[in-house]
């Protein structure tokens, strides 16, 4: 199984220099990847969680991540497509594959958030209608050398589209999504499934069924299909009695990554952006840094 980690991009620790450290130690210490996410605003009168309340844009933020690395793979967890004309997102990820050298992964996600949702001016009606739609546009675009597109929501007059992705016939193509017509839609036309921070990984693997049965569903053969998990982890020094996955010693948490793997996850991704000792405003950066290093250092695949 593979293992990743989650860029600092919320909260106090989301500066420059820790980008960078934590980008490059990940690179050198054997890491198979590097993920962001997005979050567009956090509401004055709710709480959706510490997390949420200051994240860095994801793409400029992966930019940045691909530039100071060569060999680690870089993903997007999921960035929301009705919040972009198809279009604008076909140009940036296409970008990003190319500043990358080919290391993009592209998550996909539809959008929980109504305030967001206001904000840019869009609908959440029908939206799994439309990224079935919008999937479909962004793989014409790639692929096409004269793409021409005309759905039920989006519309392209043939054009030149270019330049092309680095990756043939285009970057990996996850989705998230926890409902199961989500999780039936990500084996008819995805590459593979992201989780969200607050998947039950206790019974993830009744999602990873549901997508595979949606596979062979629709005539795809599931084995290539990816299963990549947020790790929402806490590494203690001593094991922890009552716990949730991923949260404990560090023998307890190679347990759960053994557990994980058993059910078909393909790939988990340490992300300390949930945890609010690292993220809170109050934390010294420092702080936050050493602790992730801990982390990381505990579990580097070489």
């Amino acid at each position: 199984m593979r293992l990743g980690v989650g860029v600092p991009v919320s909260g106090s620790w989301a500066t420059p220099a820790n980008i960078r450290r934590m980008a490059t130690l990940s690179e050198d210490l054997g890491y198979d990847s590097l993920w962001t996410f997005q979050r567009l605003l956090h509401p004055v009168d709710e709480e959706w969680g510490s997390a949420y309340h200051g994240v860095l844009d994801p793409i400029a933020a992966l930019a940045y991540v691909a530039a100071m690395t060569s060999r680690i793979r870089v993903g997007l967890a999921v960035v929301n497509m009705p919040y972009y004309a198809p279009l604008v997102l076909s140009k940036a990820l296409t970008t990003l594959d190319v500043v990358s050298e080919g290391r993009l992964e592209v998550g996909l996600g539809l959008g929980w958030a109504p305030p967001e949702f206001e904000a840019v001016g869009v609908s959440r009606a029908g939206r799994g209608a439309r990224a079935e739609e919008y999937v479909r546009y962004l793989k014409t675009t790639w692929t096409e050398a004269e793409p021409e597109f005309h759905g039920a929501y989006y519309d392209l007059p043939r054009s030149l589209v270019e330049p092309k992705p680095v990756q043939k016939p285009y970057p990996p193509v996850l989705m998230g999504g926890a409902a199961e017509v989500a999780l039936r839609r990500v084996g008819r036309i995805a590459d593979g499934w992201i989780s969200s921070s607050r998947a039950n990984l206790t019974t993830i693997g009744q999602s990873i069924e549901v997508v595979r049965a949606a596979a062979v569903e629709a005539g795809r053969d599931p084995g290539p299909l990816r299963f990549v998990v947020r790790g929402v982890v806490k590494l203690t020094d001593d094991d922890l009695p009552d716990r949730r996955p991923l949260h404990g010693s560090a023998t307890q948490i190679r347990a759960d990554l053994d557990a994980l793997a058993d059910i078909g996850v393909t790939e988990v991704f340490f992300d300390l952006n949930w945890d609010s000792e690292t993220t809170a405003a109050e934390t010294d950066s420092i702080d936050a840094l050493h602790n992730a290093e801990r982390l990381l250092r505990a579990f580097a695949p070489q």
